[in-house]
């Protein structure tokens, strides 16, 4: 989705009386974490849209190698999985921009990270909304699976 489209849909969903779940990501490469996370956001209300670092965005948090998978892909992978209802696109490092304009009742990041330290912990709560950490699971992630797939292939 666009940022309008976002915007519409979210007007849409609070019209209709739903609880919105927002959370984002880089979500390079999908493996099961990612899968077992969203499905335990998207468990936290009615509707969960997910807001995908572009390119661009992703380059200068994980480094000039990322990410392996285009935005474009990333996106229509994310869209695909039953637990996501909307993706948004955006360009910043983190997500308070997008935030303050979604304006979501309960944002959702992974417990590998305390609620205090949140870049965008003032926003989600002046806005009324709260945070909720997911359960993460360990020894998952796309930098462990970069890491195994070049061991595997002798790089």
């Amino acid at each position: 989705m666009t940022l309008d489209d976002a915007l519409a849909w979210r007007e849409e969903q609070r019209a209709a009386g739903k609880r919105v779940v927002f959370t984002n990501g880089c979500f390079d490469v999908l493996h099961a974490g990612h899968v077992e996370y969203l499905a335990w956001a998207r468990e936290q209300g009615d509707a969960l849209i997910v807001g995908l670092n572009e390119d661009d965005s992703v380059r200068r948090i994980k480094g000039p190698a990322r990410p392996i998978v285009p935005f474009a892909d990333r996106a229509r992978v994310l869209s695909a999985l039953r637990s996501v209802d909307a993706v948004v696109g955006f360009s910043e490092r983190t997500p308070e921009v997008l935030i303050d304009k979604l304006r979501p009742d309960v944002h959702v990041k992974s417990s590998q990270y305390r609620e205090e330290e949140l870049p965008e912990r003032d926003v989600v709560l002046q806005h009324g909304g709260v945070i909720k950490l997911a359960p993460h699971v360990e020894g998952v992630s796309t930098t462990d699976l970069i890491a195994r797939i070049l061991k595997s292939y002798g790089e």
